[in-house]
């Protein structure tokens, strides 16, 4: 989630959605009142001064969320209503493990959604980081450098049909070189832990030279289909309205996975591989 992407300010919605905002987080407030440290939350080595403050101040986090939304003019850039999707699925699988496409104003609401659960955001831009880490340097971010452009969808495509190292069937993305949608340089912990819910909202796709979102729709659908544990991996996709994400959505997380779609937002279930065979969709 680039600056480019975050700083429209637009008076006429903005405290409509702040309002809005401030109601959902003082609703996963008193939800984390009630919550029992779970089990399911598993340490990171790398991490362990956030992940600390995060078991152990889950509702000062919420307060800094309210806190943040109630005093800033710039407003994030899903609407109220595509917001509330991946609430209600946070609200129901929190403490969970969530990984999210990009960094920006809206990463405080993430986190404070899945106040006790592990939340890391994946960045492209190292400054774009610098600049948000220093107002929350709580937050869990990395940096991703993609080895795509978004002038490269189409070709893509014809790669992906092409090249072994991409199929369904082998469906692998750690130190995968040969298939260049394969987001093959993450850290151990992308890859070593099951994602219940995986929003992507970046890297930016609106220009030529841009990454675009082809490896991270990719790499999501392999994650989803690896998942050894219980239950299905829920992935939210953003600017749906735009061709690339939509012909890659449906290339990889597929029509029949999709349960519901709210303006420009798309939430599908995908199950694990040993449910549905050796092909995507």
């Amino acid at each position: 989630m680039q600056k480019q992407n975050h700083s429209h300010f637009k008076p006429e919605r903005s405290w409509c959605l702040v309002i809005s905002l401030v109601g959902l987080l003082g609703g996963a407030l008193f939800i984390s009142l009630f919550l029992k440290t779970s089990n399911n939350l598993i340490g990171c080595n790398n991490n362990k001064a956030q992940e600390k403050f995060l078991v152990d101040n889950p509702q000062q986090l919420l307060l800094d969320a309210i806190l943040h939304y109630a005093t800033s003019r710039v407003i994030p850039q899903q609407n109220i209503n595509e917001i509330r999707i991946s609430f209600d699925v946070l609200k129901n699988r929190t403490p969970c493990n969530f990984l999210v496409f990009g960094l920006g104003h809206d990463s405080q609401m993430w986190a404070s959604f899945n106040s006790r659960g592990n939340t890391l955001f994946l960045e492209e831009d190292p400054k774009w980081v610098e600049t948000i880490l220093k107002d929350a340097p709580f937050l869990h971010a990395e940096t991703v450098k993609y080895r795509t452009m978004l002038s490269e969808a189409d070709e893509l495509v014809e790669h992906f049909h092409k090249e072994p190292d991409c199929s369904a069937k082998k469906s692998f993305i750690r130190g995968n070189h040969g298939c260049k949608l394969a987001l093959d340089m993450l850290s151990d912990e992308v890859y070593n832990k099951e994602w219940d819910l995986i929003m992507i909202d970046a890297p930016r796709g609106y220009f030529a030279e841009a990454p675009g979102r082809m490896a991270a729709i990719y790499s999501a659908a392999v994650m989803a289909r690896n998942r050894k544990g219980k239950g299905v991996t829920h992935v939210f996709l953003h600017d749906v309205e735009r061709k690339v994400e939509k012909i890659y959505a449906e290339l990889f997380l597929c029509r029949k996975y999709l349960v519901k779609g709210v303006g420009r937002l798309w939430h599908f279930e995908i199950p694990p591989s040993s449910n549905v065979g050796n092909s995507f969709c």
